[in-house]
């Protein structure tokens, strides 16, 4: 009976974490560039009372064995970095990556990613995100542009008000050989780890990159409906590992009543 009711708290953290992750993912449905997470979860060690194949006392073999598992433990939360759906914005500086890639951003000397692109100027005219992390590399337009355009290779133009160049150059965006594997930092940044590997940065639309996507944002990846199903799941997973500490504890009264 006390083996049960181990168990079925594992069970029941395990199912507190999972609604963790969901209840996240539905609080970032409308954070632009988010991608949600997924809880993985992996059984416990087991207590064997007899192998399967073992040799009987008569010189036979047994043909399945006694084990009793000890419950479960979270293993990993991974981020999905599938496509998010895209929004038009009609902002000259919002942009959206087509496919694989991260934008590159300054954060105190060390150089963080995002999916997200609404991009706005500073002061000094450079391009940075909602909290004033610059673009890597920078790209800064003159004071007197009138308009800014970024074609899907990441070439940017600078304009007068005649539609005159003033200035020009090329946006680079960064890829991981596994971006499950970067942190999360928060604020729509990721920071790269040694499973993540490094980043190997280019031009956008050439060796495996995306392409940019201007006056559009990518939206959260979070499908309500699927996470909803989740959530559900995990409720009544929950309930019933409650259930299974209750009937234990039900089992072991009777035990203890079992002389008066």
């Amino acid at each position: 009976m006390i083996r049960a009711l181990w168990t079925a708290a594992t069970g029941m953290e395990a199912q507190q974490i999972s609604q963790d992750v969901v209840a996240n993912n539905l609080a970032n449905v409308n954070t632009a560039g988010f991608k949600k997470a997924r809880a993985d979860f992996q059984d416990l060690m087991y207590q064997v009372y007899s192998k399967s194949g073992a040799e009987t006392t008569g010189g036979g073999q047994l043909p399945v064995g006694i084990e009793i598992g000890m419950g479960v433990k979270p293993v990993a939360i991974q981020k999905m970095f599938s496509q998010g759906d895209y929004m038009r914005t009609d902002n000259e500086f919002d942009m959206a990556i087509e496919g694989n890639g991260f934008f590159q951003v300054d954060n105190d000397g060390s150089t963080v990613y995002t999916r997200a692109g609404n991009f706005k100027l500073d002061s000094d005219g450079a391009v940075c995100n909602s909290e004033g992390l610059k673009l890597v590399p920078e790209l800064t337009i003159p004071n007197d542009t009138v308009g800014f355009t970024i074609d899907s290779g990441g070439t940017w133009t600078a304009s007068d008000a005649n539609g005159d160049p003033l200035a020009t150059g090329r946006m680079e965006l960064a890829n991981f050989i596994n971006p499950a594997g970067l942190t999360s930092l928060g604020r729509n940044l990721y920071g790269r780890t040694e499973s993540s590997g490094d980043a190997t940065a280019g031009n956008p639309g050439e060796e495996g990159l995306g392409t940019i996507s201007q006056r559009f944002l990518e939206m959260s990846n979070v499908n309500v409906v699927d996470e909803m199903v989740r959530m559900i799941v995990g409720q009544r997973a929950y309930e019933i590992n409650s259930k299974a500490i209750q009937t234990a504890d039900d089992m072991l009264q009777m035990a203890n009543n079992l002389k008066r």
